[in-house]
Parts: C-alpha cells; structure tokens; sequence
C-alpha cells in the first residue's frame, strides 16, 4: 500500500512538473502571439493568443487539483471543480473567436503578413504534442478526468495550432486575407465541443 502511495505521489509530481511548464510556455506564447496579431490584425493570431491564456487557466485548476491529491474527499471534490473551470475556458474562448472571425470577415479586414506568428504557430506544433502525450501519461497512471480534459486541450492547441498555420501562411504566399478569420472559425467547433463536453462531464475525459 506504502508503494502504491509512493508511486502516485512521484506520478502527482511529475503532473505538477507539467503544470508548471504549461504555465510558463504558454504565458509566454500567449503574450507573443497577441502582440503578433494585433500588430497584424491577425483574428486567428489573436485567438490562438487567447488560448494560451485559457491554458495557463486550465493549468493553475490543474495545480490546484493535483495539490490535494493526497486527500482523497477533497480531490475528488476539487476533481470535478477543476473539469468545470477547462470545460468553460473552452467555452469561452470558441464565443470569443466565433466573435472576431466573423465580425472580420463581415468587414473584410484582411490581416498583415506576419512571419513572427508563423514562427510561433510552428513553435508550438513541435512543444503541444509531446507535453499532451505526457500529460496523458500521467492522467492514465492517477486516473484523473481533469487532467485527461487538460491533455485534450494541449493537443487541441496542437491543431490550432496547424490551422493558424495554413491561415497565415496562406495570406503570405497568396494574399488569401479570408484564409484567417477562415481558420479561426475552423477552430471554434473543436473548442466548443470539448468545452461543452467537460462540463457535462460525458467525454472521454470522464473517468
């Protein structure tokens, strides 16, 4: 029973570890990508933007979550709070998108050509689907809903993080300025759909 402890506690760690990463990675691509994309009215830039912002939410619920982990009434508690606050971040974010992008497309708003946040949105194609793997690995060896629904929102931000890519890299090549708010809206959907199911507690992000 001590080893089973044992073993929790260093898997509790590592998910803290990650948490933290999550934290500091995304605050910084967050603050990156908001500048590129208001300096280039990008609406996919500043969405992708926001949801680094929401992440470093999603990951302090996280820490929350995992710093009761050795009581196991309030874990389960802050359990089901923790899947709530990912589940309306999601939310929040898809309505704010959904927002911009067609506000922009109304209006024709055709976004700057921005490399910087080319090089931001292929940053994170890299870093999001090795950290969602390992989050994954941790949520699987503590069984736990809140970081399963945390890993699903880091591997989110990896096809986000492909769409913003093919929007930008399309209004630079071709001058396509409706290929971003174009794939700002191909972002809500998926952001929606989680959100909606983390709060309902019935995705494969339920235990």
């Amino acid at each position: 029973m001590n080893l089973e402890r044992a073993a929790r506690a260093s898997f509790v760690r590592r998910g803290v570890r990650l948490e933290w990463f999550t934290i500091a990675y995304n605050s910084l691509e967050g603050i990156l990508a908001l500048i590129a994309g208001f300096l280039a009215g990008s609406i996919a830039l500043v969405g992708f933007g926001f949801d680094s912002v929401i992440e470093v939410t999603s990951g302090a619920a996280l820490l929350w979550r995992l710093g009761s982990d050795d009581r196991v009434e309030v874990r389960e508690r802050r359990e089901a709070q923790a899947l709530r606050v990912v589940g309306i971040c999601f939310v929040a974010l898809a309505a704010y998108v959904a927002y911009d992008a067609i506000h922009s497309l109304a209006v024709q708003e055709a976004p700057d050509q921005s490399l910087f946040g080319i090089i931001v949105a292929a940053a994170s194609l890299v870093v999001m689907p090795v950290l969602a793997r390992a989050k994954r690995s941790v949520a699987r060896s503590i069984d736990s809903a809140a970081l399963r629904a945390d890993a699903k929102q880091t591997q989110l931000c990896t096809y986000l993080s492909m769409i913003l890519l093919c929007g930008l890299v399309l209004n630079s090549l071709f001058g396509w300025w409706w290929a971003d708010p174009v794939a700002a809206l191909g972002m809500v959907p998926l952001i929606a759909k989680e959100g909606w199911d983390a709060i309902r507690g019935d995705s494969c992000c339920a235990p």
